[in-house]
């Protein structure tokens, strides 16, 4: 382990994560990765970009930038390394690639997909588009980069409202989350053309759970996301995407809140919120889930698995993208 300064610097790794973690597993586990990790980005002049749904060991432990799926793609502008490794899956690798067009990007695992993202295709896109002549197209980021180019303008759970109200008309296709679109349709009043689309692990919620909640933890405080089905959302105190929910909590301070949406983003608000008691509904992303701290490792040292992007499908899919971020 080293002398006394190893010992210390090992100790500031491990104290973001001492209360989800007995110190003898995080060492046997994860120290050893980590430190290899922070070096790796040093001699890369790499940054980890890190979801919320990644595991603590991960988002607290290495990554250099933290968020949401808007706030990645907001700050992958901004970036000054050679290198950008995305504890993610796929689409947000894309939407980073897509924004850092001469920087490297690596996925750490290619089988990190979304189910959302794999419903649609670009041709479903371009039948929707004449069936509906003339009526803007709104893509949701989780959607890969063949789609986005054949759209008007992405958004995210946290600005899909904002980015669909600046349109100002009375009808959208808005793509592919339908629970999303309906959501957004309850909210505003504009009429959404749907796809079936639905996230694996935000479509099995259901109401009778969560009044099930209700009941085993009075005064529990429910926070759901907006990709949960509507009749989820309107049994919720309240909705909204990952960068609301942290924005909520830390605001309202509740005793106890439970967070309808995937596990991991409870363990990473306990490290933020000690206040707080997390009820943890256990669903977890099996996609996020393939995301590892040796994983990383690996695609730092071997420069793995770099992300391209048709030189067809660039600019157009950027173009999108760049339209959400300037709304």
């Amino acid at each position: 382990m080293g002398g006394p300064n190893a010992l210390q610097s090992r100790d500031r790794l491990y104290e973001p994560v001492s209360r989800l973690m007995a110190r003898e597993d995080w060492e046997r586990l994860y120290a050893d990765d980590i430190e290899a990790i922070l070096r790796l980005k040093q001699e890369r002049n790499a940054v980890i970009l890190a979801h919320n749904y990644q595991t603590p060991e991960i988002f607290h432990c290495v990554a250099d930038i933290r968020g949401d799926s808007l706030a990645l793609a907001r700050d992958a502008q901004d970036l000054e390394a050679d290198v950008i490794v995305m504890a993610g899956v796929h689409f947000m690798a894309e939407t980073a690639k897509l924004m850092n067009p001469d920087k490297t990007v690596l996925i750490p695992d290619e089988r990190a997909g979304c189910s959302l993202a794999e419903s649609i295709t670009a041709e479903d896109v371009r039948k929707m588009k004449e069936r509906y002549p003339g009526v803007p197209v709104v893509t949701y980021v989780n959607s890969t980069a063949d789609v986005k180019a054949e759209t008007d303008v992405c958004c995210t759970s946290g600005n899909a409202k904002r980015v669909v109200e600046s349109l100002n008309v009375p009808r959208v296709i808005m793509i592919p989350d339908e629970f999303l679109a309906q959501n957004i349709q309850n909210e505003t009043g504009i009429e959404m053309l749907t796809w079936p689309g639905h996230c694996e692990v935000h479509e099995r919620f259901t109401p009778q759970e969560i009044r099930q909640y209700r009941r085993m933890h009075p005064g529990v405080t429910v926070i759901a996301h907006p990709e949960c089905p509507p009749d989820v959302v309107a049994e919720a105190d309240y909705s909204g995407s990952t960068a609301n929910m942290i924005d909520y909590v830390a605001k309202q301070k509740p005793e106890k809140v439970l967070l309808v949406t995937e596990c991991s983003m409870s363990d990473n608000l306990t490290t933020l919120n000690p206040e707080t008691e997390f009820v943890r509904p256990c669903n977890l992303c099996p996609h996020m889930k393939r995301i590892t701290l040796a994983g990383i490792r690996r695609a730092l040292e071997n420069m793995q698995t770099p992300v391209t992007i048709p030189s067809a499908l660039e600019a157009p899919a950027r173009a999108a993208v760049e339209r959400m971020l300037a709304i």
